[in-house]
Parts: C-alpha cells; sequence; structure tokens
C-alpha cells in the first residue's frame, strides 16, 4: 500500500471547483441548480480559502462629516437655548411694565374731571354759593383724586417751586411778586401729575422772569 500525503483543505476546494466548472462547461442544459453551482465556483476567493470582504474608505470619510455636523448642531441647539433665555426675559420684562403702567390711559381721561371739579369749586367760593354744593364737589374732587393716587397717578408739585422743564411747561414769564425767586413758578394754570415715575402731564405753569 502506497503512502500519500492528506492534501490541504484549500486545495481539495479548488480541486472541487476546478472539476464542477469543467462538468459543467460541458453540459449544454443547466439547471438553476447548475447555475448556482457556477456561481460559487467562479466566486473570488482570498488566499486563505475564505471570502474577502474590503471596507470602502468612503465610510471613513462620512463619519467625518457626520462628527462635523454633530459639533455643528450643538452649537445651533446652546445658540437656540441662549435666544430663548434671552426671550423670556424681555417677555417678563414687557409683562411687568405692561401691570405696572397699565392704568394710565384711564388716569389721562380722569384728569379733565379734576379740572372742572376744581374749577367749579373756585367759583361756587368766589360767589357764596351754597355750602352744601361747595362741600359736595369738594368731596367729589377728593375721591376722584384718592382714586387717581390709587392708580399711581400723583399731582405735581410746582407752585413756589423752581420751574423744572422736565414736568413743566411755561406758558408765560412775568415779572414775579416781591420776595418771589427768579425762575420760580408763581401760578399753576392747569396741575400736572405723575405716574409712578413718568410725567403722565406736564403742569403748565407761569414763570417768574429772571434765571434761578
Amino acid at each position: 500500500m502506497t503512502w500519500s500525503p492528506t492534501a490541504p483543505a484549500s486545495t481539495s476546494r479548488r480541486a472541487a471547483r476546478t472539476a464542477s466548472r469543467r462538468q459543467l462547461a460541458n453540459t449544454s442544459t443547466r439547471t438553476d441548480s447548475d447555475h448556482r453551482i457556477l456561481e460559487w465556483c467562479f466566486k473570488p476567493t482570498s488566499v486563505s480559502g475564505e471570502d474577502s470582504t474590503e471596507v470602502p474608505e468612503a465610510e471613513d470619510v462620512e463619519d467625518a462629516d457626520l462628527e462635523g455636523r454633530l459639533a455643528e448642531l450643538e452649537k445651533e441647539i446652546q445658540y437656540a437655548n441662549a435666544e430663548v433665555a434671552n426671550t423670556r426675559q424681555r417677555a417678563a420684562r414687557d409683562r411687568s411694565e405692561a401691570i405696572r403702567y397699565g392704568g394710565a390711559s384711564l388716569a389721562r381721561r380722569l384728569l379733565p374731571m379734576v379740572d372742572s371739579l376744581s374749577k367749579a369749586l373756585e367759583s361756587a367760593e368766589e360767589d357764596n354759593g351754597v355750602e352744601s354744593v361747595i362741600e359736595g364737589v369738594r368731596m367729589t374732587l377728593d375721591g376722584i383724586s384718592s382714586a387717581l393716587e390709587a392708580e399711581g397717578a400723583s399731582p405735581i408739585e410746582a407752585a413756589g417751586k423752581p420751574f423744572d422743564p422736565t414736568c413743566m411747561e411755561a406758558i408765560a414769564t412775568v415779572p414775579g411778586p416781591e420776595g418771589s425767586q427768579p425762575g420760580s413758578v408763581i401760578e399753576v394754570i392747569e396741575q400736572g401729575y405723575t405716574f409712578h415715575d413718568r410725567v403722565l402731564r406736564a403742569a403748565r405753569v407761569i414763570v417768574a422772569e429772571g434765571e434761578s
């Protein structure tokens, strides 16, 4: 009996494929099974006999692009969060101012009533009118003034004060009476009011001639 060494597995596999190729090449009519065998025979193999898989370099490029895009998106999210915080702060500030100054229009509408009642009271006192009428007008005026102050409207103290252009309007300058300071208010024609820290209506005044 003659001894022969055992062929490696890869050599046996290549031999089997070669035999199958020859057999199928000589067959004129092939079945579906034959076509599958042909595909297996002609499938490229690596040196070790295993199927080779090549990793495309495009995947590395794509991963780098995705990382760059992810970093950009993170920055955009940070900017968006900062903008949302700023918007909330502005909205809170606007809401606070709206609450604080929301009654300004109401106070402005009440001012002519105060003026009318003030003039009626002055006329009644000069003409020695009925005391009850005078008292009623005075009570009404006091009530409206209290309502204005409750809303934040306060009268501007102008009589005898130095003229202040930020809250007063000079309609005339005349020689002041004896003892008055030049540039001071000697008469208030129309009472001015402030609403909290804002001028609701400037006081219209007459100012003594000369510089303060």
